[in-house]
């Protein structure tokens, strides 16, 4: 049975992945129920969460079965709720790209948001688009979020610059990506096409490049300014080990001036 669930995981496309998750949502709390590990998104406790990524990247214990958050997912989710105006503002315009299922519902269903989903194939985004010239106006948006994107686009600073023009001033984004802690400098090489290559040198057959600790300078480079958000430190080494967090992530928060 994991031998079937890596496989799937790995070899099915995203649109697929997206669809048959919904079925599996319907009895894997019943299957997983405990309290060993916490989900603060869905708000529920099981006996473990389970296992994700490719084999390269491959980690035991993150995903969660009730709403199939990951580290990543459940570290933004605890910044929002205690850390930003993001639910007690009175009204904000959020751009959603590459929409995550378990943020989408949530989000659409908030009172205070102007919510606009986009993403290039996704089927649950409103619209589909290049990242690399976003077809919306300057100035819209005071949120942006854009998850787990930059690793799969041929220019990410044309990217992010796209994001930083569509958002107001005084607005702020969080785009998280895959960040390897050992390398100072961001991973690339053109010439790796192959899907088993690219899985091997950036742990993903689709990603194009592995960020470094560096990473930040690509956002500023598209003008935002950046602070960081250290979840053991902001957040407590218990909760991180409950929630399954990762200690060495950092949540990089972008504002425009």
């Amino acid at each position: 049975m994991k031998k079937l669930y890596k496989f799937l995981l790995n070899k099915l496309p995203r649109p697929l992945l997206i669809r048959l998750s919904y079925i599996f949502r319907l009895f894997s709390p019943v299957i997983y129920a405990g309290n060993k590990v916490e989900c603060p998104v869905c708000g529920k406790s099981y006996r473990k969460f389970l296992s994700y990524g490719s084999s390269v990247a491959h980690r035991e214990g993150v995903l969660c079965p009730g709403d199939l958050t990951l580290e990543r997912h459940r570290l933004m989710w605890l910044y929002l709720k205690e850390f930003s105006p993001f639910f007690t503002a009175e009204k904000l315009d959020v751009l959603h790209i590459a929409p995550e299922q378990c943020f989408h519902s949530k989000f659409k269903a908030q009172k205070n948001l102007n919510y606009l989903t986009g993403d290039l194939v996704s089927p649950i985004a409103d619209m589909h688009f290049d990242l690399h010239s976003i077809p919306l106006e300057d100035n819209r948006f005071d949120v942006v979020f854009c998850n787990h994107v930059m690793e799969h686009v041929d220019d990410p600073i044309q990217c992010m610059k796209e994001l930083h023009r569509v958002m107001k001033p005084g607005g702020w984004a969080i785009m998280q990506v895959p960040q390897d802690f050992n390398r100072a400098e961001t991973y690339e090489n053109p010439s790796i096409t192959s899907e088993a290559d690219r899985e091997k040198h950036f742990w993903q057959k689709d990603h194009v490049r592995l960020f470094g600790r560096d990473y930040p300078d690509y956002l500023r480079k598209a003008g935002f300014e950046v602070e960081e958000f250290l979840p053991a430190e902001k957040i407590g080494q218990d909760r991180v080990d409950r929630y399954r967090l990762q200690p060495s992530e950092v949540l990089y928060i972008s504002r425009k001036k």
